[in-house]
């Protein structure tokens, strides 16, 4: 007999989470740096209202699959207000989603979109963009609390994958903080942590950022058997919301 898969929270307990996360101030750096850039804005994007707040998470609240980043672009997610919307990566990670079967539509331009996920959410583990793409250890420690959050709204979550080692070694640090050195598995592309008993498992993948992509350090095929990994590693039968 296949037990039943715990209900997802309400809606109004991810409301009041998304609530919290989009009006933090802890960190007076990025507050700064996330409002100027809203005010000054790129040349290509003067005529937008930046979003200019934390981002929260996007997704399925029945997702079985946890995507974790670094943290949102200044012109990409701090512009637009949703993970991986409005930049290369994210033009790189919804095209590869898309061909998965996790997004609805391969591109991601807005809020306002028709954009869905399908057993899938994705978060991060910095809600503001920070100056250079560069969170200071303290910042990423005040945005882990919304994290946990998530992850605790998620109770059908089977495995996370790690976009960056930024987020790999973060995510260790959650799940498994008594491993020496973060554990055996350093990061690199393709990297998996076998779950313990009651915890996910982690699959690592470079980061798709202009640098990765434009380089060749990470390619459409490597990108994409990521994500036929994350699916074979599934082992609950599909369930309806």
């Amino acid at each position: 007999m296949i037990e039943p898969l715990p209900p997802a929270p309400t809606p109004a307990a991810w409301m009041q989470l998304n609530q919290q996360i989009t009006t933090c101030r802890l960190c007076p750096r990025l507050v700064a740096w996330r409002e100027s850039v809203a005010v000054t804005r790129k040349k290509a994007y003067q005529d937008c209202e930046y979003w200019g707040k934390p981002v929260p998470g996007f997704g399925d609240p029945h997702a079985r699959i946890l995507v974790v980043g670094l943290a949102p672009g200044a012109h990409g997610s701090n512009r637009t207000g949703r993970m991986f919307t409005g930049d290369s990566s994210g033009v790189f990670l919804y095209a590869a989603l898309h061909r998965a079967g996790f997004a609805s539509q391969p591109t991601s331009a807005d809020r306002g979109d028709s954009l869905s996920l399908t057993g899938l959410f994705i978060s991060a583990v910095g809600r503001c963009a920070p100056p250079e793409n560069k969170p200071t250890p303290r910042e990423l420690a005040n945005c882990q609390p919304f994290l946990l959050e998530e992850i605790r709204l998620l109770p059908r979550l089977e495995g996370l994958v790690a976009l960056g080692r930024i987020a790999y070694d973060r995510l260790l640090r959650i799940f498994y903080p008594n491993l020496p050195g973060y554990g055996n598995v350093p990061f690199s592309h393709g990297a998996f942590y076998a779950p313990e008993e009651g915890k996910p498992w982690i699959l690592a993948s470079y980061h798709p950022s202009r640098q990765n992509t434009q380089t060749g350090k990470l390619t459409i095929a490597m990108f994409d058997r990521i994500w036929q990994k994350a699916r074979e590693l599934l082992i609950t039968a599909p369930q309806g919301g």
